[in-house]
C-alpha cells in the first residue's frame, strides 16, 4: 500500500489530505499535527473569533468525524521529530513510519521578542487558537493594552481590544503602520483609521524592556524568577514608560523549517521549492507558510504567511505528490477586517517595488481601490470597502500590460475596460 505522509496539521495539511482523497488517491494518508486541536484556519483567530463573534467550532477545517470517514489517519499532539530521507521514514514519539511521498506543511510560528521581561505573565502572542483565546479573555473594559508591532496582526488585535473597551497603545519602530507590507501611503491610512478609534501610536520607537507590576504591594525580589509574574510596564528606547496590563506582541512569523533543515533539505527562510512545490528531494514537497516557493508571476521565490496560500497551496501540493502537472502561480492574496473596514489585497506592494500609487474612489472616506504600479504595470491592488473587483485586479496584474493611470483612477471606466 502506498503511504503519503503529511507533516503539519494546519490548513495546508488538511487541504492536502482532502485533495488527495478528492483526486482519487486510495493509499494510506497519515497527517501529523503538533497541536492537540483539529486542523484549523487562522484568520478568525485575529478577527471574528477574537472579537467573540464566531463560535469555536467555526475555525476548524473539518469536523472530527471527517478524518475517519475519509480514511485519514490524523495524529494530533504527535509531532514528527526527524525525517530520514535515505530510509524514507519519519520518526515520532511512537516510533517510525515509512513514506512514499512526504509533504511538509508545518507552517510558521510567531516571532518571539527577546528583551528583558519577555517571560513575564500577560505577554501574549497571536498565532494559535490557544493564544487567541488568551487574548480574547484579556481584552476587557479598562484594560491597558500595549501592542508591539503595527503589522496586520498588531492592527487586528488593536481593533479587537478597542471594541472590547480596552485602551490601546502601539509601539512600532517603522514610521507608520504596515510600512513593510504596503508602504507608507496606505499604511498611514490604516493608522488614521485606528487613531479615529482611540488607538495611540508611538512610531519610530522600539520596546527595550517589560517591567513587572506590583503584586500585593511588592515587586519580585532580586534573584526571584520573574516568569509568570504579571507585566506592568513597557519601556521604549525613547525613555517612555507605558503602563500595561496586557502586552500583545506581533512582530512577524518565522517558518517552522527546522525539521526540513535537519533532514538536509535546501532551506532559506522556509523550505525552498520549485513552482510544483517540490523540495530539493523529489519525494518531499512543501506548502503553506513554511514553503519558500518559486512564483513564475514575479520571477523569484516568495514565502507567504497568508490564508489563501495555505488553502490553495495545500490543494496544489497534493496534486503534485500524485504526479500531476502543477505550476503554483497564483497572485498573492490576503484580506483584513478592522472595525467597519474590510479590505482585500492582491499582489505584493512592498516598499521599493513600485514607483506610483493611484487611487480610484474616495480614499479619505476609506472607500477606494489603490493600485501600485511599477513602470506602468500593475503589481498590486487593494480594494477597501469596495467589493467584487478582486478577479479584475488579479487579471490586470497577470496581464503585465502598461496601463493608463488616468483610466485606472476613473470610476466610470469598468476595470474590465482598463
Amino acid at each position: 500500500m502506498t503511504t503519503f505522509v503529511i507533516v503539519g496539521g494546519g490548513l495546508a495539511g488538511a487541504k492536502a489530505a482532502e485533495t488527495l482523497r478528492g483526486e482519487g488517491f486510495d493509499g494510506d494518508i497519515v497527517l501529523f499535527g503538533d497541536e492537540t486541536e483539529l486542523p484549523y484556519e487562522r484568520p478568525a483567530l485575529a478577527k471574528g473569533y477574537l472579537l467573540g463573534k464566531d463560535e469555536r467550532d467555526s475555525v476548524f477545517v473539518h469536523s472530527a468525524g471527517w478524518y475517519p470517514e475519509h480514511n485519514v489517519d490524523l495524529r494530533l499532539g504527535d509531532p514528527v521529530t526527524a525525517i530520514d530521507r535515505a530510509a524514507r521514514t519519519v520518526a515520532f514519539a511512537g516510533g517510525t513510519l515509512s513514506y512514499d511521498k512526504l509533504a511538509i506543511t508545518t507552517g510558521a510560528s510567531a516571532r518571539k521578542i527577546s528583551i528583558p521581561g519577555a517571560d513575564l505573565g500577560n505577554v501574549l502572542y497571536l498565532r494559535t487558537l490557544a493564544e487567541s483565546e488568551a487574548l480574547r479573555a484579556a481584552f476587557r473594559p479598562a484594560a491597558r493594552v500595549v501592542i508591539i508591532g503595527a503589522g496586520w496582526i498588531g492592527l487586528e488585535a488593536a481593533a479587537a481590544a478597542r471594541q472590547a473597551g480596552s485602551s490601546v497603545t502601539i509601539v512600532e519602530p517603522q514610521p507608520t503602520a504596515l510600512y513593510s507590507a504596503v508602504g507608507p501611503e496606505i499604511g498611514e491610512k490604516f493608522a488614521e483609521l485606528h487613531r479615529a478609534h482611540g488607538v495611540v501610536f508611538r512610531f519610530g520607537e522600539s520596546s527595550t524592556e517589560f517591567r513587572p507590576a506590583e503584586v500585593s504591594g511588592r515587586l519580585p525580589a532580586a534573584g526571584d524568577s520573574r516568569e509568570g509574574w504579571p507585566v506592568g510596564w513597557v519601556v521604549t528606547d525613547s525613555g517612555a514608560v507605558l503602563p500595561a496590563d496586557i502586552v500583545a506582541v506581533g512582530i512577524g512569523a518565522a517558518p517552522n523549517d527546522g525539521l526540513a533543515q535537519a533532514a538536509g533539505l535546501e532551506v532559506d527562510n522556509g523550505v525552498l521549492t520549485d513552482a510544483a512545490l517540490r523540495s530539493s528531494d523529489p519525494d518531499i514537497f512543501a506548502a503553506g507558510d513554511v514553503a519558500n516557493s518559486y512564483l513564475p508571476l514575479v520571477g523569484h521565490r516568495v514565502r507567504l504567511d497568508h490564508w489563501a496560500n495555505a488553502l490553495h497551496g495545500g490543494q496544489a501540493v497534493a496534486k503534485s505528490m500524485l504526479g500531476q502537472h502543477v505550476e503554483y502561480n497564483r497572485v498573492p492574496y490576503f484580506y483584513s477586517d478592522q472595525y467597519d473596514l474590510g479590505m482585500e489585497c492582491s499582489g505584493l506592494p512592498t516598499p521599493g517595488s513600485y514607483d506610483q500609487l493611484v487611487y480610484r474612489g474616495d480614499s479619505a472616506a476609506l472607500e477606494f481601490i489603490a493600485f501600485w504600479l511599477n513602470a506602468g504595470r500593475l503589481i498590486a491592488g487593494m480594494n477597501v470597502n469596495v467589493w467584487d473587483v478582486t478577479d479584475d485586479i488579479q487579471a490586470l496584474i497577470r496581464s503585465a500590460r502598461v496601463l493608463d493611470p488616468a483610466r485606472l483612477a476613473d470610476p466610470t471606466i469598468p476595470l474590465t475596460d482598463v
